[in-house]
C-alpha cells in the first residue's frame, strides 16, 4: 500500500498557501483542488503534481476530487451562494468514496446565526458529525491578513467597516496551517475533536491601530468606513447589485460586529501548537518587514 492520499480544497487560498508547503516538506501524498489554471500552476511550482482544476459545486469535479483519497481537508468556497450545498455534497462524496477522515475548516462560534457564513458552517458541522465519517473540525477566529495592514502601512490609517470600540479576537493563518498540518499527519489522534483556534488578546480597532503605531514608529489612526464603501472595494465592483449574495454576507458581518464583540480563548491553540500562538504585535512586525522587503 502507498502513502495515504490527502485532498486539500481551496489549495491556493489563505490557508492553502501556507498549508501546502508544510505538507510537501513532510513528504505527504497530495491532491490539490483549485478553481483556476493560475492557481494550479502555483501549486505545481510548489511541488504538487496531482492538481485538479474545477468547481466543487460540480458533482463530476467533486467525484474526481475524492476518488482514491484517504483524508480530506475541506475549506469551503468563501462567499459562494452554494457553500452549504457544496459542503453537504463534499461530505456525501467523501463517505461514498471511502474516505477515512474528513477535516473541516469551519469558523469560530459557528452557532452565531445572524452571520450568514457562520450559520452555513454550523449546518455543515452538524451534517459532518451526523455522517458517520471520522472527523475533525477546526474553528479559527478572524484571520490576521497582510492586505488589511497595507493601508495602515502606506496611509497611517487602519480601516474597519464596523464600530471601532467593539472587541475582536484573531488568529495568524500560519498558526492555523501548522495545526492543520499536525491534524493531517495524525488524523486518528484528533478524531472527533472540535478545536477553537484563537490567538491571545482582545482588540478594539483603536487597540489595533496603537499596536501598528508602536511597531512602525508612525502614528496610525483607526477609521470606520461605511459598509457599502468597504464592500465595493473588497469585492471590486461598482455596484453591490452585481453581487447581491456576497453583499448580504458582508453586510451581516458589519452589522454583527457593530453590535457585539467577537472574542475567544487561546488555550486550545496554545496546546495544539506546543508554544504561544503568534500575537497581533508579532504578526504586524513580521508583515511590516515583509512589506518593506518588497518595496526595496
Amino acid at each position: 500500500m502507498g502513502a495515504p492520499v490527502i485532498l486539500v480544497t481551496a489549495a491556493n487560498g489563505n490557508q492553502g498557501k501556507r498549508l501546502i508547503p508544510r505538507l510537501v516538506a513532510a513528504g505527504a501524498e497530495l491532491r490539490a483542488c483549485v478553481r483556476s489554471d493560475e492557481s494550479a500552476r502555483a501549486l505545481r511550482t510548489a511541488g504538487v503534481s496531482d492538481v485538479l482544476v474545477g468547481d466543487l459545486s460540480d458533482p463530476a469535479v467533486l467525484t474526481r476530487a475524492v476518488r482514491g483519497v484517504d483524508t480530506v481537508y475541506y475549506v469551503g468556497p468563501a462567499l459562494h451562494p452554494d457553500e452549504r450545498a457544496t459542503g453537504f455534497a463534499a461530505v456525501d462524496a467523501a463517505k461514498k468514496a471511502g474516505v477515512t477522515h474528513f477535516v473541516f475548516s469551519s469558523v469560530l462560534h459557528a452557532i452565531i446565526t445572524d452571520l450568514i457564513q457562520h450559520e452555513i458552517k454550523r449546518d455543515i458541522e452538524e451534517y459532518l458529525v451526523s455522517s458517520g465519517l471520522e472527523f475533525t473540525i477546526l474553528q479559527p477566529a478572524n484571520y490576521m491578513l497582510r492586505h488589511r495592514l497595507v493601508p495602515a502601512f502606506q496611509e497611517a490609517v487602519f480601516r474597519l467597516s464596523w464600530t471601532l470600540d467593539r472587541y475582536q479576537s484573531m488568529v495568524d493563518v500560519d498558526d492555523v496551517a501548522q495545526v492543520a498540518a499536525a491534524v493531517l499527519a495524525d488524523p486518528r489522534g484528533h478524531a472527533g475533536a472540535t478545536y477553537e483556534l484563537v490567538a491571545p488578546g482582545r482588540y478594539t480597532a483603536y487597540d489595533l491601530a496603537r499596536v501598528i503605531s508602536e511597531v512602525t514608529g508612525r502614528e496610525v489612526t483607526a477609521e470606520e468606513i461605511a459598509p457599502d464603501v468597504f464592500l465595493k472595494a473588497s469585492l471590486r465592483v461598482e455596484s453591490l447589485d452585481e453581487v447581491p449574495y456576497q453583499a448580504e454576507v458582508l453586510q451581516a458581518i458589519s452589522a454583527r460586529y457593530s453590535s457585539h464583540d467577537f472574542i475567544g480563548n487561546a488555550n486550545v491553540l496554545t496546546w495544539l501548537l506546543g508554544r504561544q500562538p503568534t500575537t497581533f504585535e508579532e504578526f504586524v512586525r513580521r508583515e511590516s518587514h515583509a512589506v518593506q522587503d518588497q518595496m526595496e
